[in-house]
């Protein structure tokens, strides 16, 4: 039997959301402070604001999450969807997780009508561009930052 659950992100989520964040920022070697995840709980647990957020139970507990968003495609004259953030508590990777929340991110797209999903990850991030070698095409954009 799964005991996995993949869901919309609740309001009683948050303290176990901001454990599993840190640990994202960690990753990323990002310095996280409360001004910066109670502005992105903010927008979470906002309906108006564009990011969403999907958390994963694994045995009841929460082990994963996943943000994402609307984003304009100008070439294409249509919305597709953006996933800002994945991250899969370490204890839990291997257990196919992260694809499962892709998985649900594409029927998302698909409900919203949006027909594709991109996503950015850094390169030497090998164990989750595994995962996306195996649910996705990788393109040939390059990114920039400003």
């Amino acid at each position: 039997m799964d005991t996995t659950f993949i869901r919309s992100i609740k309001l009683n989520d948050k303290k176990d959301w901001q454990k599993l964040y840190h640990g994202y920022a960690e990753f990323y070697k990002v310095e996280m402070t409360q001004t910066i995840l109670n502005t992105i709980w903010s927008w979470l647990t906002d309906e108006q604001h564009e990011l969403n957020g999907l958390i994963c139970e694994f045995e009841e507990k929460i082990v994963a999450f996943a943000h994402y968003r609307r984003m304009p495609s100008p070439l294409r004259g249509k919305d597709i969807g953006f996933l800002d953030d994945l991250f899969v508590s370490p204890d839990y990777r291997g257990l196919k997780i992260g694809e499962k929340l892709i998985l649900k991110l594409d029927k998302i797209s698909k409900e919203k009508g949006w027909g594709l999903v991109r996503w950015i990850t850094r390169n030497d991030n090998l164990r989750a561009k595994s995962l996306y070698d195996r649910v996705s095409k990788k393109t040939n954009w390059e990114v920039y930052e400003l």
